[in-house]
């Protein structure tokens, strides 16, 4: 359940352009705990880019980010790295090491953020790990041996090994069949409520924002043009999101 008036993410004023290219221009939008925030827009349109932004990967051209309540952009590297321990960042491709095992992959954070576990606790959060996404078998295969939907629940294993309170996902159904697809977006929506994370998830994947979305947010024009509801947005007369929408398949 989302609890009000608690904010863990606050964007204000959020600006980022590229030379003579305006991607974001004064964005101001928050999410609350336990909140799952869907991020539409066309490609261009700046939706990795607020990801990024928020993360620390891109600093923003003029705004402030708070995350729990710090500004991330005016934080040390060291205070930033901090807080980036609590958030987990789902990348497009997984994002895997080729040359590591799936064990060596998810020990990798925990031995980077966590020095204080030994090689037995390491391995067990692996192996726990493992469990939530059903993978525990494949802990000694390389990411060549498995499948794109397995390379996924792998990636959202390493994702969130190290106990995140804030996720971001970037297209997380990207590349997959409609049932893969539908199996990694209930598997999100159900990991988060069992470890209590709060999310923002960049997609194009209708089917994927109905199962996991509390709220959704479009991107247009360097802007937030709209917000709301998923099924009021789908459902929108608006021009512009009748097309958007009108060559995708959902059951609303």
């Amino acid at each position: 359940m989302v609890m009000a008036d608690t904010r863990i993410v606050e964007i204000k004023n959020l600006t980022k352009r590229f030379e003579d290219n305006l991607v974001l221009e004064n964005i101001n939008e928050s999410v609350r705990r336990g909140e799952n925030l869907v991020v539409f827009g066309r490609s261009g349109s700046g939706k990795s880019v607020l990801l990024k932004c928020i993360i620390g990967l891109m600093v923003p051209d003029n705004g402030e980010i708070f995350i729990n309540g710090q500004n991330v952009l005016k934080l040390p590297l060291k205070e930033l790295n901090n807080v980036r321990k609590n958030i987990g960042f789902l990348f497009q491709g997984a994002a895997l090491y080729d040359s590591m095992t799936i064990r060596e992959n998810l020990s990798f954070p925990l031995k980077r953020h966590f020095t204080h576990l030994t090689p037995a606790q390491t391995e067990e959060k692996v192996r726990a790990t493992l469990d939530l996404v059903s993978l525990e078998e494949a802990i000694n295969k390389m990411p060549s041996e498995l499948s794109g939907g397995m390379k996924k629940r792998i990636g959202l294993a390493r994702s969130i090994i190290t106990d995140p309170e804030l996720m971001l996902y970037d297209e997380p159904t990207t590349g997959l069949d409609p049932i893969t697809s539908k199996e990694i977006s209930e598997l999100i929506l159900n990991l988060q409520k069992k470890l209590n994370m709060t999310s923002i998830a960049v997609t194009h994947d209708l089917m994927c924002a109905e199962i996991i979305a509390d709220r959704a947010i479009f991107l247009k024009d360097a802007k937030v043009a709209y917000e709301g509801d998923i099924k009021e947005l789908i459902k929108s007369t608006d021009p512009f999101l009748r097309n958007f929408f009108s060559n995708e398949i959902i059951k609303v």
